[in-house]
């Protein structure tokens, strides 16, 4: 494929994963009591309202150019929880913060769903894009899910670790949030968030065809 056929297939399922993502945890906060993202209107599939200008430009266009296109890393504007908005802070926190992989997690399976069911039909001529499309909505929502995962603030694993924690080292832990990007970008170049993920990435590539029968 060339690269307009590679952005076009890749384009809605990365759209997805990050949008869907994002408007969980808002519906997640609205639900347990915190309507701030909604009010600002941030519980949107519109990919505008979740660019950062530098997570979703920026720092990925220094990578790509400093890695010689080998690596890509970035991220979306968080929606905005104010976890105090919470009927129960600590507790609910964890439900907030697991709602962005869970999001990725159903979306890896609906893309699992349709790759099988596209290779038990006879083929069409849209069977390969469809194939295509979905091995990257399987990706890349497997390793948003894996990667936000890591008990790292302010990662939602970061946030669930917080939420079950006891107080005192919720509180200590929680301090590594505002040294968690800089943690993160020093792992991705090191090679080691590649070590930790890879393992993972393996196991749910396993499960999924393992489930599904690829």
């Amino acid at each position: 494929m060339n690269i307009i056929q590679t952005v076009a297939i890749s384009a809605l399922p990365i759209i997805f994963a990050i949008t869907l993502h994002e408007a969980a945890h808002g519906y997640a906060a609205r639900h347990f009591g915190d309507p701030t993202a909604w009010k600002l209107g941030r519980i949107s599939l519109n990919p505008i309202r979740h660019i950062d200008l530098m997570g979703t430009i920026i720092v990925p266009g220094m990578i790509l150019l400093l890695s010689g296109g080998g690596m890509l890393f970035g991220w979306a504007k968080p929606v905005p929880v104010d976890f105090g908005k919470l009927r129960r802070p600590k507790q609910d926190m964890l439900w907030v913060a697991a709602a962005g992989p869970a999001a990725n997690l159903f979306m890896a399976l609906g893309w699992a769903l349709l790759f099988k069911a596209v290779v038990s039909a006879p083929p069409t001529i849209y069977s390969q894009a469809l194939l295509e499309m979905a091995k990257v909505g399987i990706g890349i929502n497997g390793v948003l899910m894996l990667l936000n995962l890591l008990p790292l603030p302010p990662l939602d694993g970061g946030r669930i670790m917080v939420s079950l924690l006891p107080p005192r080292a919720a509180w200590q832990f929680s301090k590594l949030e505002r040294w968690g990007l800089p943690i993160l970008l020093a792992l991705l170049f090191f090679g080691v968030l590649n070590r930790i993920l890879g393992p993972l990435l393996q196991v749910y590539f396993s499960l999924l065809s393992t489930l599904f029968g690829f």
